[in-house]
C-alpha cells in the first residue's frame, strides 16, 4: 500500500498568506527562532499545517488568513519602505494609519521617492504585482535639473544597460521646463532598485523630485500624503480578473488542501 502523501502547506507559505511577511523573511524568522506551534519553537520551515491554529511569531498567536485586501497609500518623503532599519530610521510602517491591519508593500519607493504605495495583506498577492510579466505600467513625475535632449529619452523605449545592469524599455517625456529644472513623465513595467533615478542621472540629469503617481490601474489621484485608502472589493476583483493575481487572491479564501 503507498504511503500517504503529506497533507497540509508549509508554515512559511501560510504566514505569508496571511500577510505577515514574505516567505523568505518568514524562513529567516524561523531560523531566528521567533515562530513556535502550540508553544514548541521551530528550527524548520519544512513543517507542514492545516491552518495557522496554535502559531504565534514573537510569542504573539497569529489569526487566520482574512479575505484579500488592497490599500493606496500615499507615502512621504523621508519614510523607509521596511518593517524595521538597523539605523533607527523611520519607516513607512511606523506611520501607517492605526486602522490598517498588518500588511506588506507591493515593491518599494526609496528613502526620498514619495506617492502611491500599494499594500495589501495578502504576500502572494504582493509578490505577483511586483512581477514584470505582469505588466502593469509605473508612471512617475519626475523633476531634474537640466534641459533633457528629447532625442535621448526617445532613445530609452529600447532600453539600456548601465554598469552591467540591463534595464527595460522606459517611456519618457518633456512636461514642462521650469527655470533650470524640467518636469519629466516617466514609465516603465519593471520597477529594478532606483532605475529612474539611475537612468536619468546616467543621461546627466540628477532627479530633485520622484513622485509615483499610478501602478497599474491604480492611481494616486487625490489621496494626501499619509493617508491610506482600501481599494473596493468589486474594483480589485476587475482588475484582476480571471490573471495568476487572482488565483493568488483567491487561495487566501480556500482551506489548504
Amino acid at each position: 500500500m503507498a504511503a500517504e502523501a503529506p497533507c497540509g502547506q508549509r508554515i512559511a507559505k501560510l504566514l505569508a498568506r496571511a500577510g505577515l511577511g514574505s516567505r523568505r523573511a518568514v524562513e529567516r524568522w524561523i531560523a531566528e527562532g521567533r515562530v513556535a506551534v502550540k508553544g514548541r519553537v521551530l528550527d524548520t520551515p519544512a513543517v507542514l499545517l492545516d491552518d495557522l491554529d496554535g502559531v504565534t511569531v514573537d510569542g504573539r498567536p497569529v489569526e487566520g488568513a482574512a479575505p484579500t485586501r488592497l490599500w493606496r497609500y500615499h507615502k512621504p518623503r523621508g519614510l523607509l519602505v521596511s518593517h524595521r532599519d538597523d539605523r533607527g530610521r523611520p519607516t513607512v510602517f511606523d506611520a501607517l494609519p492605526e486602522d490598517l491591519p498588518r500588511v506588506v508593500s507591493v515593491g518599494r519607493l526609496d528613502l526620498n521617492s514619495e506617492g502611491l504605495l500599494l499594500l495589501t495583506n495578502d504576500g502572494a498577492l504582493a509578490r505577483w504585482l511586483e512581477l514584470p510579466s505582469t505588466g502593469w505600467v509605473r508612471r512617475y513625475r519626475v523633476r531634474v535639473f537640466g534641459a533633457p535632449d528629447p532625442a535621448r529619452l526617445a532613445a530609452l523605449a529600447q532600453g539600456i544597460t548601465i554598469a552591467g545592469i540591463a534595464y527595460g524599455g522606459i517611456e519618457a517625456k518633456v512636461d514642462r521646463r521650469q527655470g533650470d529644472n524640467a518636469w519629466l513623465t516617466v514609465s516603465l513595467r519593471e520597477g529594478k532598485n532606483r532605475e529612474v533615478r539611475r537612468v536619468l542621472e546616467h543621461l546627466g540629469h540628477r532627479v530633485s523630485r520622484l513622485i509615483r503617481v499610478s501602478y497599474g490601474p491604480f492611481q494616486l489621484g487625490e489621496l494626501a500624503p499619509g493617508s491610506a485608502r482600501a481599494v473596493p472589493p468589486r474594483v480589485l476583483r476587475d482588475q484582476l480578473g480571471t490573471s495568476a493575481g487572482a488565483e493568488a487572491a483567491g487561495a487566501r479564501r480556500r482551506r489548504p488542501a
